[in-house]
């Protein structure tokens, strides 16, 4: 039975080391689409020569960026990755299977996090199921940025066996240095929403130690050992950033008044 047309999207940005395996991966795909908001080093280049369509659009948001990517692909289905994603040849099976006769509008898959190069089994990092393949026609990102998912208009959702590999974050320098444009993008849509809190510092408070608890604790991080103490106070410390920038968005909108 023939399959579906599937076309892979991409996002980008200064991605020369992660993209290459990230493209090989699935290269079997029917096209790959890049999109690029405006990388300085070889990540254009390697996705030309690796047979992707390149395309370039400045940075709006990561919902934004991933519809963008989806409106290019001619294929029915969209299979979205992030460049530090790969598909394992298993998953590449599963899928080329699936397409052969789909039985929902869109799958969800495990996600394999790989943390200062430790997969991570607790705290929240396993099985992180995420939707990733999807029928264009029901199905496009929303959510709030920077945590954009894949949104169904109609339709199920069904469910991948084998996980999708994630390699997050390769050093600590470059975690900490991801941290504060998320926590600022996530800041900046709760405070375009309205959220703001009655007492500001009861609410910083409480989400940051919540965090802990939950990641370290409830989510038994500790089972991962220092890796698992790293990540929950990283996310600790991430779930401060972004009420605190909360805080200073909702005093500078007091100040314009």
């Amino acid at each position: 039975m023939n399959r579906q047309l599937c076309s892979v999207t991409i996002i980008t940005l200064n991605e020369e080391k992660n993209l290459p395996e990230c493209l090989a991966s699935v290269s079997w795909a029917d096209e790959v689409i890049v999109v690029d908001s405006g990388s300085t080093d070889a990540t254009k280049t390697i996705a030309t020569e690796m047979n992707a369509r390149v395309f370039t659009n400045p940075w709006r948001g990561m919902r934004e960026q991933k519809n963008f990517a989806a409106g290019k692909a001619t294929g029915p289905w969209i299979l979205n990755l992030d460049a530090d994603e790969r598909i394992s040849p298993a998953g590449q099976s599963e899928i080329q299977q699936i397409l052969s006769q789909p039985r929902a509008d869109a799958y969800s898959l495990p996600r394999k996090n790989f943390f200062l190069g430790k997969w991570m089994r607790h705290g929240g990092w396993y099985p992180d199921e995420v939707t990733r393949l999807y029928l264009k026609s029901r199905a496009s990102y929303g959510g709030i940025n920077p945590h954009a998912r894949v949104i169904l208009s109609s339709g199920s959702v069904g469910r991948m066996q084998v996980p999708l590999i994630h390699h997050t974050y390769t050093s600590f320098a470059h975690y900490i240095s991801k941290q504060y444009p998320y926590c600022d993008a996530a800041a900046r849509e709760l405070a375009a929403q309205g959220k703001r809190a009655s007492v500001p510092w009861v609410r910083i408070l409480t989400k940051t130690s919540w965090k802990f608890v939950e990641a370290f604790m409830i989510k038994r991080g500790f089972l991962d050992g220092t890796h698992g103490l790293v990540a929950a106070l990283g996310s600790t410390f991430a779930a401060y950033m972004k009420q605190a920038r909360l805080w200073e968005l909702s005093q500078e909108r007091k100040l314009k008044k």
